[in-house]
C-alpha cells in the first residue's frame, strides 16, 4: 500500500490533527516509476479533498482529532 494524508500543521513533524487519508494498492509487478506516480497521485487527492473541506468550514478541531461534516 501506498498512502498519503494530510493534516494541520503542528510544532511536531506530521502529529497534526488529520483532515483525510488514502491508500493505493501496489502490485509486485509495478515498477519503481509506477509507485511514484501513484504516491503523487494519492497525494495530490488527499490534499485537495483536504483542503476543500477546510474551505468549504466542514472541519471542527477537537484538540488533536477532527471531525469531518458531510
Amino acid at each position: 500500500l501506498i498512502g498519503a494524508t494530510c493534516h494541520y500543521v503542528t510544532e511536531k513533524l506530521d502529529e497534526g490533527p488529520i483532515i483525510e487519508q488514502d491508500v493505493v494498492r501496489i502490485r509486485h509487478s509495478d515498477s519503481i516509476d509506477d509507485m511514484m506516480r501513484y504516491g503523487k497521485d494519492v497525494e495530490n487527492t488527499v490534499l485537495a479533498r483536504g483542503l476543500r473541506y477546510h474551505l468549504e468550514d466542514r472541519i471542527l478541531v477537537d484538540g488533536n482529532k477532527t471531525i469531518l461534516f458531510n
